[in-house]
């Protein structure tokens, strides 16, 4: 690190803290020539993913894209948008520590689909109708069907004890 008043490189380090934000090293520097003081911040450089579209185009993620998108499908929902940012760093931290450089588009669509799908189920469907972009009604009915049949039993909590009720569809 280079002193920004006399231009030697060699300082020591006084004070190491996160920052408020724990996204970066403050650290407060002493130089050993002029003996002036100054702060750097250290940062993680974090890899810059490529998503490798559906026409095998490719383009840099986009954390805010993903964001925005969620944000879509939840909109007028009881859905706070701190519970929305969670799911996207859940997201970007899974496909960091599963890709290097590359993920396919589709695995981006399906993890946002299945966090939906636990978090709030017209949510979900609303992602699912643009995702797999439904040309008729009957695909969107499928769809609908599956996710009936899997919410099939609903598990109750009545004074401490759980009874599972099976909901029958005519």
């Amino acid at each position: 690190m280079i002193c920004p008043y006399c231009g030697h490189p060699e300082n020591k380090v006084i004070d190491s803290r996160e920052s408020r934000e724990q996204d970066s090293i403050r650290r407060r520097r002493e130089c050993l020539k002029c003996m002036k003081r100054f702060t750097t911040y250290e940062q993680i450089m974090e890899i810059e993913l490529v998503v490798i579209k559906k026409d095998s185009r490719r383009e840099p993620f986009s954390k805010e894209k993903l964001l925005t998108g969620i944000q879509r499908a939840c909109e007028k929902r009881p859905i706070s948008t701190e519970t929305l940012e969670h799911e996207v760093n859940e997201i970007v931290r899974t496909l960091l520590s599963q890709y290097e450089r590359e993920v396919p588009g589709t695995v981006i669509g399906e993890m946002v689909m299945e966090r939906l799908k636990k978090l709030d189920k017209v949510a979900y469907v609303r992602f699912a109708s643009v995702y797999r972009q439904f040309k008729e009604i009957d695909e969107f009915m499928s769809e609908l069907q599956t996710l009936l049949k899997q919410t099939d039993k609903k598990i109750l909590t009545t004074s401490g004890t759980k009874e599972t009720v099976t909901i029958k569809k005519d």
